[in-house]
C-alpha cells in the first residue's frame, strides 16, 4: 500500500472518530432555521487541486451568492488554481490553501488547517461527497450549521442529482425548502469562470491572429490523464472525419502543458499556461470537443458548447455540466453517432 492510500485510510478513520466525539458531532441539517438575511460568513470545503474539481465548485458558489447576497465566502482548496478560477468572484473573500503534498511542507499544511478552525462561520458546507478531508474541515470549523452533503434518500424520490457540480446544491436546497416556506429557486447555476470583457476580447484577438478569417472555429483537445486518454488510433479516425469540416470551419487543437498531440500536430495548435487566457480563447469557439479533463470543464465554464468524450469515468458524476452540452460515451456509441451529434450542433 502506497503512502497516499495510507493517508486516505487515516483520514476516513479520523472523520468517523470525529463524528462520534462531542463537540464534533454533526449538526442536524434539518434543524436549520437561520435568518437568510443574517448569514454573513460561509465556508465551502473541497480540498482538491485539480482544475476540473475546482471549476465544479462554481455553481455552488453562485447558488450561495444568490441565496445569501450579504455573505462572504471562504473556500478550502489545495494548490493555486483556486485563486485563478475565483479571481473575478467578488463574494469569494479568501482561498484557504492546503498544500498538495503535505509531507513536503508540514508547517504550511498545518497553518492552512489552523486558518480553518480559527474563524467563525454561519454555515459550513462540504462540497465533495466522498472527501474525508473535506468533511474533517467542516467538522473542525467553528460554524453554527454544518452541511456534509450527504444524500437524503427521502428527498430524492422523484429525481436524483448525482453530478458533482449539482449534488451539493440539490441537497442544500432540500434542507432550505424544508425550513423556509415560500422560498423559490431559479434554475441551477452553470459552470462559470466569470471572464471579463477585455479577457473575452483578447481571446478573440488570439484566434484572429491564428486564422485571420471570419470562419467559426471548432476546438479539440486530444489529451487526458491515464486511461481517460483516447488512443492515437481513435483520434486519427476522428481526425479523418473532422478535417472534412475544414472548408467551412477553422479547426484548432488546444495543447496540454505536456505538449502532446494524439493527431501528431496535424492541425493548427494553441497553448498557454494561463488558464484564464485559455478560457478566453474557448469562449470564442463555436464548439469544443475533448476528452474528460479539466480543460473539458473549462470549456463549459467559458460558456462554449462542449462535447465531452468518456470511456472510463461515469458521465453522471463527472460529465459536461450544462443543458446544451453533451457527454458522449464512446463505449456505448460509435464514431458515426458522434459526428451525427456534431452535425446537429454546427
Amino acid at each position: 500500500m502506497n503512502a497516499k492510500s495510507k493517508i486516505n485510510i487515516f483520514r476516513k478513520k479520523l472523520r468517523n472518530l470525529l463524528f462520534k466525539i462531542s463537540p464534533f458531532k454533526k449538526t442536524k441539517e434539518n434543524n436549520f432555521n437561520l435568518d437568510i438575511s443574517q448569514v454573513k460568513r460561509i465556508l465551502i470545503s473541497r480540498p482538491n487541486h485539480r482544475l476540473g474539481n475546482i471549476l465544479l465548485l462554481t455553481p455552488i458558489v453562485q447558488e450561495l451568492r444568490n441565496i445569501f447576497p450579504n455573505a462572504s465566502i471562504d473556500i478550502v482548496l489545495k494548490g493555486n488554481l483556486g485563486y485563478v478560477v475565483f479571481e473575478n468572484y467578488i463574494q469569494v473573500s479568501n482561498i484557504i490553501k492546503l498544500e498538495k503534498k503535505p509531507f513536503d511542507n508540514l508547517f504550511k499544511y498545518f497553518i492552512g488547517w489552523t486558518e480553518i478552525f480559527n474563524k467563525t462561520y454561519d454555515i459550513a458546507i462540504s462540497a465533495g461527497k466522498k472527501s474525508s478531508s473535506g468533511n474533517i474541515a467542516i467538522m473542525l470549523s467553528k460554524a453554527k450549521y454544518k452541511f456534509y452533503n450527504i444524500e437524503n434518500q427521502t428527498l430524492h424520490l422523484k429525481e436524483r442529482y448525482f453530478h458533482n457540480a449539482l449534488n451539493p446544491i440539490y441537497n442544500f436546497r432540500s434542507v432550505l425548502l424544508n425550513n423556509n416556506d415560500g422560498l423559490v429557486f431559479d434554475s441551477y447555476p452553470r459552470l462559470k469562470i466569470n471572464l471579463r470583457e477585455y479577457e473575452i476580447e483578447n481571446g478573440s484577438n488570439i484566434l484572429n491572429k491564428i486564422f485571420n478569417n471570419n470562419k467559426k472555429t471548432i476546438g479539440i483537445f486530444t489529451y487526458a490523464t491515464g486511461d481517460k486518454c483516447f488512443s492515437k488510433l481513435w483520434w486519427n479516425i476522428f481526425y479523418r472525419e473532422i478535417i472534412k469540416l475544414e472548408p467551412e470551419y477553422n479547426l484548432l487543437e488546444i495543447l496540454p502543458k505536456e505538449n502532446v498531440s494524439q493527431i501528431n500536430f496535424s492541425l493548427k495548435t494553441y497553448y498557454s499556461n494561463d488558464i484564464r487566457e485559455i478560457s478566453s480563447v474557448m469562449h470564442n469557439l463555436h464548439l469544443f470537443i475533448g476528452a474528460d479533463s479539466g480543460l473539458m470543464h473549462l470549456a463549459s465554464a467559458s460558456n462554449t458548447q462542449t462535447i465531452g468524450l468518456f470511456n472510463i469515468t461515469e458521465p453522471e458524476f463527472y460529465g459536461v455540466y450544462g443543458e446544451n452540452n453533451l457527454s458522449f460515451n464512446s463505449k456505448e456509441n460509435s464514431m458515426l453517432e458522434l459526428f451525427s451529434e456534431i452535425d446537429k450542433i454546427i
